[in-house]
């Protein structure tokens, strides 16, 4: 943690302790504050600062927050917060499964924090979820913390992996039902913007496909004015490898913005698309969410 700063009511890192950004946004009136673009920036508050700390490669704080209860931020930006995250993880995993006829394997790409492990684990027809993060400190940080998703790290059908995405899948022979993106923005010069070009798409994810296997990816703020950070050029760049690709977008309230998604078929998902009860047949409903849950008038 940097040395905090308190005058003029905003928080400093200063000198050596600047690097230190996951807490330049806390203040003495205990306030969490990010940037979201040039000239704006968006901010909540804070009951207590829970953890903080840093790994090998990046900075992790656990924050309990007065609107949006416990939230995760690693690097100076929010991650999930508990009264939200179902929106990302859900968005993120259970189109990808409903859409594939029957999804057995899964491999995810990051996913540390155990959430999306958590919502893929749901489908009974799942037999295995490979999730290969590259910071084992962070997964060891959310399985100790993060209670919500302890069921799913104990579950068997889950192997955890600890090493590079890209490494990891071009050594393995095996190929799978549905691929999951759960990484960081593309920001170029960043540890992830590898995993978003074309020639990754192309020869690593595109090859580990099974015949009607489905890859999705987080895509990033999608807005009317944010979607042209990462989204549309992650669009552009998929489409310029699958034949089918369907971008997709739901307001996070903890984002304060709308935040995207982009599923992705060599064949066309539609031909299985039709919802019927026998999807949500395999899909456990011990935890009502926004899929399952039912509309009370």
């Amino acid at each position: 943690m940097g040395e905090i700063s308190c005058s003029n009511g905003i928080s400093q890192a200063n000198g050596a302790d600047a690097k230190n950004v996951a807490l330049t946004g806390y203040r003495k009136s205990c306030w969490y504050e990010e940037e979201i673009e040039e000239n704006l920036r968006w901010s909540f508050a804070l009951n207590s600062i829970l953890h903080t700390g840093e790994t090998r490669y990046q900075d992790i704080a656990l924050l309990d927050t007065k609107p949006f209860g416990k939230a995760l931020v690693i690097d100076g930006k929010l991650q999930s917060a508990e009264v939200d995250e179902f929106i990302y993880h859900e968005s993120l995993v259970h189109p990808a499964l409903l859409h594939h006829p029957n999804p057995k394997t899964i491999f995810i790409m990051g996913g540390g924090e155990g959430s999306t492990a958590r919502e893929i684990l749901r489908h009974k027809t799942v037999e295995k979820v490979v999730m290969c993060d590259i910071d084992e400190e962070v997964v060891e940080f959310c399985k100790s913390y993060l209670v919500v998703n302890k069921e799913a790290f104990s579950d068997p059908r889950l192997e955890l992996v600890i090493n590079d995405a890209r490494a990891e899948l071009e050594s393995r022979k095996e190929s799978y039902d549905v691929i999951i993106g759960d990484l960081a923005d593309p920001i170029e010069g960043g540890p992830c913007y590898k995993l978003y070009t074309k020639s990754f798409y192309e020869f690593v994810v595109k090859p580990r496909l099974n015949p009607e296997g489905i890859f999705v990816t987080q895509a990033g703020p999608a807005g009317i004015f944010s979607h042209t950070e990462v989204f549309s050029c992650i669009y552009n760049t998929l489409r310029q490898v699958f034949k089918y690709v369907v971008p997709y977008s739901a307001h996070i309230p903890s984002f304060a913005d709308t935040w995207g998604w982009i599923m992705v078929s060599i064949y066309n998902p539609h031909s299985h698309s039709i919802l019927s009860l026998s999807y949500f047949e395999n899909l456990d409903s011990s935890r009502p969410n926004s899929f399952t849950s039912p509309i009370n008038h």
